[in-house]
């Protein structure tokens, strides 16, 4: 599928701070860029840099003011498919070596609190029946409710609150499956025909030897994303990172499918 992102973020910086930016489409198997600019009001010479194991990029810069930045991109993210219930969970001994990571817990997933919890909860599945058997757990018990929580909300303050937004949802399905053994980790995302249009939190495992992406929200198909980064939780996966404060003055994302 082709699709046009668009994100047009405006905001202050002041006093003038550090920044880092994660908006920009990655270069991932599978996904290719055939278009992409990027424009700020005032100009920034902006430092950049590429993750080489996930093609996921940055942009780096002192910033002051009040900075606009726009960035759109046109890309074809091939033909992505929702998880199979049949895909095999591995043995720890088989897995890759830099998936290992994603088996343990991280800032904001305590996945290490869980184990009793998916093993009652979850009893005669593992792999793809298992992550899709968490999916349905969320759905059902888990409110997606905007302003239910903050920054600093982990995957155990939802589980205790039963609400959360997009980025919640992912961090406690991330926890969830490392409590059972299988390798997630969160990814940042433009998403087509997600209501209201925003950056996504979504999430993916490793089974039969690869990733597969998952929305723990249900509210964007797989077919329509298109990935910007991925890292152990929303820590590694920020669209905005600053060393001191900022002020949000105003924010638009799109994901518009394209013919042709």
């Amino acid at each position: 599928m082709k699709i046009h992102v668009r994100a047009e973020l405006v905001y202050r910086f002041d006093p003038p701070t550090d920044a880092i930016y994660k908006i920009q489409v990655a270069h991932w198997p599978g996904q290719v860029l055939l278009e992409e600019r990027l424009s700020t009001v005032p100009p920034v010479d902006f430092h950049e840099d590429e993750d080489a194991e996930f093609g996921a990029r940055t942009l780096r810069a002192h910033l002051s003011g009040e900075v606009a930045l726009v960035y759109e991109a046109v890309v074809d993210n091939g033909s992505l498919k929702g998880l199979p219930p049949v895909t095999v969970q591995h043995d720890w001994g088989d897995l890759p070596a830099e998936v290992l990571i994603y088996l343990s817990p991280s800032r904001y997933c305590p996945s290490d609190q869980f184990g009793r919890f998916v093993s009652r909860t979850f009893p005669d599945t593992e792999g793809g029946a298992r992550v899709l058997a968490i999916l349905e757990w969320l759905k059902v018990n888990i409110e997606y409710e905007p302003g239910s929580s903050d920054t600093e909300t982990t995957a155990a303050r939802t589980f205790i609150d039963r609400a959360g937004v997009c980025r919640d949802f992912t961090h406690l399905g991330i926890t969830l499956c490392r409590a059972s053994g299988i390798p997630a980790r969160a990814v940042s995302a433009y998403a087509h025909q997600l209501t209201p249009p925003d950056f996504h939190a979504i999430f993916e495992v490793w089974l039969s030897n690869g990733w597969w992406l998952v929305d723990p929200t249900g509210l964007a198909p797989v077919e329509g994303l298109v990935r910007i980064a991925c890292g152990r939780d929303a820590a590694d996966i920020a669209f905005l990172t600053t060393q001191g404060g900022c002020q949000h003055v105003r924010q638009a994302i799109t994901a518009e499918a394209r013919e042709g």
